[in-house]
């Protein structure tokens, strides 16, 4: 996300947003006096007179609206009936344009009543169901996450649901228990127990979980959160990154951004009864670890070598306690992956480390002298003039490496999902002379160009920028910038494909739309739109690389555009701006190295994995015991394959510089350790050891053409 305070040129959007919504109010014949009211009216003419592109609100909007709210209070069809849809869709289907506009919740309040009493009928079915053990010998499946599933036409077909998502669940634990089992040593207490007692304590545990959930959905699932999920399916409907923060949950958000806490540094949502990842802070203990990225989800929880508590049907915040601890303290995470396997990540808490959110640099020993800096976002203190800066750290990171007389520079943007537009206007900058770096549109069309100023140019050498699928918003803008100019080759998979602009808005006009502390709560509202200088936007689109080099992630539906509700790719005019005076020089490079890489059996097997554990994903899971445990044996073996695939078997010779070394060495011993383990990670990290092939054949190429 772009900061606010880099972003003055939305402010004249967002004063016209006030005086609209503050006429708007004036209109209505009353002004509404519930909150729901408030809230509701207020966001819908936000989203009609200040979304950058909003869809229309009539009677298609409705219907998206009504399928898509339905979907997420039960999306695994095991609370309504199709006849209850049918009836709600009858009465509703077409009116909640209408009831947005008027303030109305009627149509939650429907829901809410059918919820309460079909809730209570599925507590039946599942005490019925857990209350018999599973027959793992039959050969069946279940479809995960299936949204063209049918809803049950009948008590039976309910129960049906019921049986195979909880006989799953059942599935998952037993299986892991068996291979306990297996793997424990003798005598432990494990080996004596049959397994008919495992399959019952697997039963027991998913029992409890959902007891658990129950009484969340029977005690504090009140009107008041199907409220806010019914204003944030409105919100999302018109793209992903438009979101309603009730007050609560926008201090949460605040609070875990600020990280002036103890504990892992990772943002938690919560849905389906499940613990997911939202967002990893960089620098922070769960970031350190390498393992935990956006969508995990956090199936157990345990406070060292204690006893792991399943956290399935937790609240976010129950989550949150049991996560949290005192500085120093253990806590390990047992991690669900999107490809179905399940890792143990052990993380020590910690207060958040600013510093190691900054940009980093080594040299790369080998044919030539390569410069590498790591830089995990684009951050910036606006508070402390002498604060912070990511453009200016590379400044710094540049003019050492240019000390120690490297032959070229690669900047590492993996990871990096943006922040200041200031600082990405300036990083550009160092690397060529003044120029246009960004386009920005508004929704009505006035297009501005935003130009580093700065004359002169820091480091004119060899450049190189690597990014991946999680390189989002302001790292793409810098990416964009450096490959439209021709000014670098850029490295990796394609990327994220963020290219809007958003800011908080309060939703009460008595407390001002700037304040986004509103006891209403808040709307992140997307605003304006990016665009390249070559006049293509980088949403959905993101940055495609001038090389491919295939990863874990580059099939999983995880990018901008596997979101249905993405706004679309176009173009405006390119802006006016000087190629390199090396360009041509680099698609020789290009297709060399392309060339290079048609050939390479490493790189060919990555894809196929990655390609197998996407589609793993989205195939339907065997319920019985033989064809599961097969299943996520296959699985686990070509992760395996494809960690190995990716590690170099002889490191790489890095090295920090010696001013750099001497401040390590000044650490206390674990934070030194942390520095040492990230420099031990890089040596043998196969991505960056092609960069530096990319970056000799680039060097090579510039010395021959300056002879």
């Amino acid at each position: 996300m772009v900061s606010k305070k880099s972003l003055p040129f939305v402010i004249p959007v967002v004063l016209l947003l006030v005086l609209v919504v503050a006429k708007s109010w004036g209109n209505l014949n009353t002004e509404p006096t519930t909150k729901y009211a408030k809230i509701l009216t207020t966001v819908t003419e936000l989203l009609e007179q200040g979304h950058y592109s909003p869809k229309k609100l009539d009677d298609n909007f409705s219907k998206s609206v009504f399928e898509e709210y339905i979907h997420r209070i039960d999306n695994d069809r095991i609370i309504f009936y199709a006849e209850d849809i049918a009836k709600l869709r009858k009465q509703f289907g077409t009116e909640l344009d209408d009831e947005m506009r008027a303030g109305k919740v009627d149509f939650i309040k429907a829901v809410d009543d059918l919820y309460t009493k079909r809730l209570q009928e599925s507590m039946a079915i599942f005490k019925a169901q857990m209350a018999k053990p599973f027959d793992f010998t039959v050969e069946e499946s279940i479809q995960l996450s299936d949204d063209e599933a049918p809803y049950a036409a009948s008590k039976s077909e309910l129960t049906e649901n019921w049986r195979k998502l909880l006989k799953y669940m059942t599935l998952e634990r037993y299986a892991d228990e068996l291979e306990s089992k297996k793997q424990a040593a003798a005598g432990a207490e494990i080996k004596s127990k049959a397994d008919t007692t495992l399959e019952r304590e697997s039963r027991d545990r998913v029992t409890e979980i959902w007891n658990r959930r129950f009484k969340r959905l029977t005690e504090k699932y009140d009107f008041d959160e199907k409220f806010n999920t019914y204003v944030n399916t409105i919100s999302e409907l018109m793209d992903p990154h438009t979101q309603f923060f009730p007050p609560v949950e926008k201090r949460a958000f605040d609070e875990a951004m600020s990280g002036r806490f103890f504990g892992i540094g990772a943002q938690l949502t919560g849905g389906d009864g499940k613990i997911k990842i939202a967002s990893v802070i960089t620098g922070s203990p769960a970031w350190k670890t390498n393992e935990i990225q956006v969508n995990d989800e956090i199936v157990k929880v345990a406070q060292g070598e204690g006893e792991p508590v399943d956290v399935t049907g937790f609240e976010v915040t129950d989550a949150v306690k049991i996560i949290r601890g005192e500085k120093g303290t253990e806590v390990r995470l047992h991690m669900k992956k999107p490809d179905g396997t399940v890792k143990v990540v052990p993380i020590i808490r910690d207060e958040i480390v600013q510093e190691e959110t900054f940009a980093r640099s080594v040299v790369v020993n080998g044919e030539n002298k390569i410069g590498y800096i790591y830089l995990p976002e684009f951050y910036a203190n606006f508070e402390d003039p002498r604060g912070a800066r990511s453009a200016r750290d590379v400044a710094n990171e540049v003019k050492k490496l240019m000390d120690q007389k490297v032959d070229g520079i690669v900047i590492d943007l993996r990871f990096n999902g943006g922040g200041s537009l200031q600082d990405v206007i300036s990083m550009v900058g160092l690397f060529i002379d003044e120029g246009p770096v960004v386009q920005v549109k508004d929704r009505y069309g006035d297009a501005s160009v935003y130009r580093d100023r700065s004359k002169g140019i820091l480091y004119d050498g060899p450049l190189a920028v690597m990014i991946n699928e999680y390189s989002a918003s302001a790292s793409e803008i810098f990416a964009a910038a450096i490959q439209d100019y021709k000014r670098g080759i850029i490295i990796g998979t394609q990327s994220y494909g963020k290219g809007t602009v958003q800011r908080n808005l309060g939703l009460d006009p008595k407390t001002g739309f700037f304040s986004s502390d509103s006891e209403l709560g808040s709307l992140k509202l997307t605003l304006q739109k990016f665009y390249r200088i070559n006049g293509g936007s980088t949403q959905l689109m993101g940055v495609k690389p001038d090389i491919t080099l295939h990863d874990n992630f580059e099939f999983t539906k995880s990018r901008e555009k596997d979101d249905p509700n993405a706004l679309p790719y176009d173009e405006i005019a390119a802006a006016t701006y000087q190629p390199w005076i090396y360009s041509s020089e680099l698609n020789k490079i290009e297709i060399a190295y392309k060339q290079r890489l048609d050939t390479s059996s490493t790189f060919k097997q990555i894809k196929q994995n990655a390609e197998f554990l996407s589609r793993s994903g989205e195939e339907p899971v065997p319920l019985s015991l033989s064809g599961y445990t097969q299943r996520q044996e296959v699985i686990k073996e070509v992760v395996k394959k494809n960690e190995k695939l990716q590690t170099l078997g002889n490191p790489m010779d890095l090295a920090f510089m010696p001013e750099d070394e001497s401040r390590i060495n000044a650490y206390d011993d674990m934070k030194k350790r942390r520095f040492q383990d990230w420099l031990k990670g890089l040596k043998t990290d196969i991505y960056l050891k092609e960069a530096s092939h990319v970056m000799d054949a680039m060097i090579t190429q510039e010395k021959l053409v300056k002879k």
